[in-house]
């Protein structure tokens, strides 16, 4: 029976994978947790394992939201896990310092502190990367080390608790009966959406991606468009931060954000878009972050032991990885899931006939050099 043009145009999609995997994953947990699926209301709160998930998911989301635009310029960065330490960590030792923690005026001022220092850290590596020419990996290191050492040092290497209402609206309060953390991630995944898929700049950080020096050649200021990604993607790895910290009212220097930068990355890669630059998802990226954070939950519903969690949680993204390659699935399901029609190689360019190669070869003018 031959799949019909909807369906084969469906499977095709470049979300169509990681939404079967999210599905998937979510399914998993009905048979040790019936309610799974349940949301109830206590005490004016939406509650569930589904609200839970999008919870504790949304600082990975905001990370790999700004994770997602340095990468479309060819780019990575690594720092996002100690900008997060960071942010966290100036801002809730601000707030201890306060006689009295709960002032809106002194939440608003620490919570400057730590975007700020944020959007700096985004302004060094930017400056590394299209100014001084240094590998991103390599420039976004630095702060990846000495950024959590920072961090350690205005904590002073403890972990600081604070008592603060306000703060604590961030990461962990609800407003209209959800987690407000929800609706800033709503918030920035909106706008990044409407200034890169409605302005020219998408385009423009898609173009840089794909060559940068052509993109040079042809006007476009690709070390401007480099330095406001890694900016963006700072100041996200700031609100995560931010919404970290304020969730279990404390900052923790040497734990706070610890190797979210691989999940980010790992949830960028599972939205579709390549490491190599150019076209990105916001989108996929969302929808790969929700998978590396269910895959969290349903290790810890199933109860993997702790000590191959990791195991499990790579073998996971490989499959998925390899669900998503053109290859696999032209070798693995033949063309019902594979390439399309007259595709080669996945590029979905159609085959050209030996017959019409060498009739276009004779058609040809031919070329002499002297």
């Amino acid at each position: 029976m031959t799949t019909t043009p909807r369906w084969r145009a469906l499977t095709h999609h470049n979300l169509f994978w990681p939404v079967v995997v999210l599905v998937v994953l979510l399914l998993v947990n009905v048979p040790f947790t019936p309610d799974f699926f349940s949301i109830r209301m206590t005490n004016g709160h939406l509650h569930g394992s589904l609200v839970s998930i999008v919870l504790f998911g949304s600082p990975l989301i905001l990370v790999a939201v700004g994770m997602t635009l340095v990468i479309a310029t060819g780019g990575i960065d690594l720092s996002v896990g100690a900008v997060v330490a960071i942010t966290g960590a100036l801002t809730c030792s601000y707030i201890s310092d306060q006689s009295d923690q709960s002032a809106l005026s002194a939440v608003f001022f620490a919570i400057g502190i730590g975007l700020l220092a944020a959007v700096v850290c985004g302004l060094w590596n930017g400056f590394l990367v299209a100014r001084m020419g240094i590998q991103p990996i390599i420039a976004t290191l630095i702060i990846m080390v000495a950024g959590r050492g920072v961090a350690q040092l205005v904590t002073d290497g403890q972990i600081i608790t604070i008592n603060s209402e306000p703060y604590k609206l961030i990461g962990g309060g609800y407003w209209l009966t959800l987690p407000f953390s929800i609706f800033v991630v709503a918030a920035v995944v909106a706008v990044t959406v409407v200034l890169t898929r409605k302005t020219a700049l998408g385009l423009l950080v898609e173009s840089v991606g794909g060559n940068a020096e052509a993109s040079r050649l042809v006007g476009i200021r690709s070390r401007r468009i480099k330095i406001m990604v890694y900016v963006f993607c700072a100041l996200c790895a700031g609100i995560a931060g931010l919404m970290i910290s304020s969730n279990t009212s404390a900052a923790d220097g040497n734990n706070a954000g610890l190797w979210i930068e691989l999940d980010a990355i790992l949830a960028v890669v599972i939205g579709g878009t390549s490491l190599l630059g150019g076209r990105f998802s916001i989108g996929g990226t969302v929808i790969g972050a929700l998978v590396i954070q269910t895959l969290t939950t349903t290790i810890y519903t199933i109860g993997v032991p702790t000590q191959t969690n990791l195991v499990f949680k790579a073998a996971v993204v490989i499959v998925v990885c390899l669900l998503q390659s053109p290859k696999f699935r032209a070798k693995a399901f033949g063309g019902r899931f594979g390439n399309k029609p007259g595709a080669k190689g996945g590029t979905g360019q159609p085959a050209v006939a030996p017959a019409q190669t060498a009739k276009a070869t004779e058609a040809a003018p031919k070329m002499e050099v002297s």
